[in-house]
């Protein structure tokens, strides 16, 4: 591990000043960068504490929607009754997620700056990764690769994303707001990770200096039929082999609205609009969601070890919408 300068904020505008200087990091929880730093992956010059800034509440805005402030701890968010309330999938989302001790550290800003868990990305002993050295290629392409995939990859990287938070905001198309020295700008979830391409080393639309402030959710009529279900090796403290957030707006049996993201499968949570329209207008069924099923997946690539992925997730799909629905 190289040497670096430690920084601790007194407040955001500080924070922000702390943040320009060349190879400057936030530090939240570190429950992730700092497992990184520790194993030579990642290298910052400079890392700016955020912990004794404030940016821990979470609070009702005036147009009924729920802001997250950046720094709000993932066990506190996941407990809080007004999410618990009205979105509860965001609550089983972050309570599937690592174990106790971390989510009591972990934050809702760094939680979305999650890094993959690609084993050719964290060792370093794997002299190919693009993410980590770009343009040294990558190495689960033709080595182990049952847990990378199946949408959205590119020969450059076949990487996921690990957040199960990342999800359920996914579906519940929450707004992220980041800071600069130069104001703020807010960007949908959709839009705030990116696929791989040829340039898999950012995951994100972050500008250097620009630190996460708060996590919007727009007001939702989904709490009622809200299921999150998430496929994994074992029972618990396991990433997610694929994982859906299904959300239902049902009404005399009719399906009026739908959200269905899908996590472990692609660089960024997987969303396709079509396969939700499908689902409007008609009661749900095994045939409507496995319609949907099939959109979702359209274009899925398996390769040589994770093959079963697409029917997995195709699956888990229909089961989440049921779980949803709550017929099973």
């Amino acid at each position: 591990m190289q040497s670096f300068f430690y920084d601790r904020a007194t407040d955001p505008a500080h924070a922000l000043r702390l943040g320009q200087q060349a190879g400057a990091r936030f530090l939240g929880g570190g429950t992730n960068l700092l497992d990184l730093v520790k194993g030579d992956v990642e290298h910052p010059m400079r890392l700016v504490d955020l912990t004794r800034i404030g940016l821990d509440q979470l609070s009702e805005t005036a147009n009924g929607a729920v802001r997250i402030r950046a720094l709000a701890r993932n066990s506190d968010v996941a407990n809080h009754p007004l999410i618990r309330q009205r979105y509860p999938l965001l609550s089983q989302a972050l309570l599937s997620g690592a174990s106790a001790q971390l989510r009591n550290m972990a934050t809702m800003g760094g939680n979305l700056m999650q890094r993959t868990r690609c084993p050719y990305f964290t060792d370093t002993a794997f002299d190919m990764c693009n993410k980590r050295m770009p343009g040294s290629g990558c190495g689960a392409l033709e080595g182990f690769n049952r847990t990378h995939a199946i949408l959205g990859a590119s020969q450059a990287c076949i990487a996921v994303n690990p957040s199960d938070m990342n999800v359920a905001l996914a579906a519940l198309d929450a707004v992220i707001t980041v800071s600069s020295p130069h104001g703020e700008r807010a960007i949908p979830i959709g839009q705030f990770h990116r696929l791989p391409g040829d340039a898999p080393q950012a995951d994100t639309v972050l500008l250097p200096g620009e630190m996460i402030t708060a996590i919007d959710l727009p007001a939702s009529p989904f709490a009622r039929h809200a299921s999150y279900l998430k496929v994994r090796d074992r029972a618990s403290y396991a990433f997610a082999l694929v994982s859906v957030g299904a959300l239902l707006d049902i009404g005399n049996g009719v399906v009026r609205g739908a959200r269905i993201a899908l996590g472990g499968v692609a660089h960024k949570p997987w969303r396709v609009p079509a396969a939700e329209a499908a689902l409007v207008g008609s009661a749900l069924s095994d045939a409507t969601a496995q319609r949907a099923a099939a959109l979702l997946t359209a274009g899925a690539v398996g390769l040589k070890d994770n093959q079963f992925k697409i029917a997995l997730v195709q699956r888990a799909i229909v089961r989440a919408l049921r779980q949803a629905e709550g017929t099973v």
